[in-house]
């Protein structure tokens, strides 16, 4: 399921190789929602556990969307033990800005200082 929607659904990774889904989740902190055993959704954090993290491929299926699932995907990871130190959490959403600012997400106070090196390459 996880594949299947960042391969072909989710503007940010279609196209993305099913062993680079793999690899991705196996470096990073997973999170699923389920409902009565079908999972609804998913969020992987990329992140050190002590002062930075990542927010990535969060997602909730189309048809479990509006229910308050992504609240509470969200919530489980800011409550996760491994992750109360981190100061910094950084994300990027072109469509999702009102569910993350209700989790204290802001634009970048400094862009200033924020870079990137990104590549088109999908791997």
């Amino acid at each position: 399921m996880i594949f299947n929607f960042l391969h072909h659904k989710a503007y940010w990774s279609k196209g993305r190789s099913k062993a680079a889904v793999e690899r991705s989740i196996q470096h990073s902190i997973c999170f699923g929602v389920y409902l009565d055993g079908q999972q609804l959704g998913f969020a992987r954090e990329v992140t050190d556990r002590a002062i930075f993290a990542c927010l990535m491929d969060v997602f909730i299926l189309p048809e479990f969307r509006g229910l308050g699932a992504g609240k509470q995907l969200l919530q489980t990871i800011f409550d996760h033990p491994e992750l109360k130190t981190v100061k910094t959490w950084g994300l990027k959403t072109y469509d999702t800005h009102s569910l993350y600012k209700q989790f204290d997400f802001q634009p970048l106070s400094r862009p200033e200082v924020f870079m990137e090196r990104s590549s088109d390459q999908q791997v």
